[in-house]
């Protein structure tokens, strides 16, 4: 099959999605496929590469041209509606990769809307936010979880997230422009159940199958060139966090429990950090940047157990599979996606999200007790081996011969499996 993949990121920009769809694009690659992605360009990234396979076409978007649209300064977004720019990059790179199948992946992806009638390609959409039903992706109100988007609710949380300027626009042409997806997607793949009922897809109005994230079949290998990152670890024991620095990430209770545990090892925070950030960490926090994927995973190996414990409905968390993988306990919050990858009491600890009290007793216990670690450690490898890339790279292939087989029209949502 001919695929193209629509990222708004790519490696070597790091994140669970970025990495999902490197991972997934070199897997189908390495199968015989012909695999490029679309994404977006910035930095001094060149506009095309060959890497591992896969042909990377990086593109600038006319919402690029506004700095003032993202706080984030390496890390601009697609807006939920097609942009001129990149629809116009994108046609001349379907018209030179002649995909079968476009695999969407974020609001990038809906640049391909208005060209889609105009070819044969099929367009599969991979949910792993709340794209469709929240403008900020997140599902959270007031620091909260959302119960779900309303028009007057939505438009005055935009506004208090991206400004008063930016947000009405953005809630207006998502409502609109995830219409628009729903009708032209040919099957939605969310990550998790939780993402699926997130996004107000279900499978009795919208073809669907969910299909979660995967880890490699082969572990990557330590190497002189992970040196630079490995010796930042702490030579003993440590705990590990993965990911944004944010707030709903739950940054703010992790450290606030971090300071309660008695005589604790260092904690290990690796991920971008926001302007959100707390700037004054306990002591024994350390803070680790712009880490690659390998060197992350080889932290895991190390770590006495991984935490991930967002106050947001997490649509589904890569880190978990990759600690799990490692042999190592997961400490998660109760919420989203997370609960539907680790089991309470055999793989890891779940605890209510935001609840400092309840996190730092599940460390403090983790900590305690080898004995324990050790057994969720080896409960947690066995449960990662369904997450292997040979048992789920194979499921996305059915997805789009599926997909493929039904040209002409949508596949039924009641064909689709969950």
């Amino acid at each position: 099959m001919r695929i193209l993949m629509v990222s708004d990121f790519y490696p070597p920009l790091l994140g669970g999605v970025e990495v999902f769809v490197r991972n997934l694009a070199v897997q189908l690659s390495a199968r015989g496929h012909e695999v490029a992605v679309a994404t977006l360009r910035t930095g001094d990234l060149p506009g095309f590469e060959l890497v591992d396979g896969v042909r990377v076409h990086r593109i600038q978007t006319t919402a690029q041209r506004a700095a003032w649209l993202f706080r984030h300064p390496t890390r601009p977004w697609a807006p939920p509606l097609p942009d001129p720019e990149a629809t116009a990059a994108l046609q001349r790179i379907v018209a030179r990769e002649r995909p079968e199948i476009v695999h969407g992946h974020d609001w990038l992806a809906r640049c391909f809307l208005p060209l889609k009638p105009l070819g044969e390609a099929r367009l599969v959409m991979s949910l792993h936010y709340y794209t469709i039903s929240c403008a900020k992706k997140t599902l959270m109100y007031r620091d909260a979880p959302c119960s779900g988007p309303g028009p007057a609710k939505c438009l005055a949380c935009a506004s208090s997230h991206y400004g008063v300027w930016k947000g009405p626009p953005i809630v207006l042409s998502n409502f609109a422009f995830a219409a628009f997806e729903r009708q032209a997607v040919d099957l939605f793949i969310p990550v998790s159940r939780a993402t699926a009922l997130g996004n107000g897809i279900s499978e009795t109005d919208s073809p669907l199958e969910v299909i979660p994230s995967f880890v490699p079949d082969a572990s990557e290998g330590n190497s002189h060139a992970l040196d630079r990152f490995l010796t930042q670890l702490p030579a003993g024991d440590f705990m590990l966090f993965v990911g944004d620095l944010r707030l709903f990430k739950g940054i703010a209770p992790l450290l606030e429990a971090y300071e309660c545990l008695h005589e604790p090892p260092p904690l290990v925070l690796v991920g971008k950090v926001w302007p959100e950030t707390p700037d004054r960490l306990p002591s024994g926090v350390v803070v680790r940047r712009d880490w690659p994927n390998a060197a992350v995973l080889e932290a895991h190996r190390r770590a006495l157990f991984t935490l991930v414990p967002s106050i947001w409905p997490e649509p589904f968390g890569l880190v978990i599979i990759e600690a799990m993988a490692a042999g190592r306990p997961v400490i998660g919050s109760r919420i989203g996606g997370i609960q539907e990858i680790i089991d309470d009491e055999l793989t890891g600890l779940l605890v209510e999200p935001g609840d400092a009290r309840a996190l730092g007793a599940a460390m403090q216990r983790l900590l305690d007790d080898a004995g324990l670690r050790e057994q969720m450690g080896q409960n947690a490898r066995g449960e990662a081996e369904s997450y292997r890339a040979r048992t789920i790279v194979p499921r996305f292939e059915r997805a789009y011969t599926s997909v493929l087989s039904s040209r002409g029209h949508r596949i039924a949502p009641s064909a689709a499996r969950t």
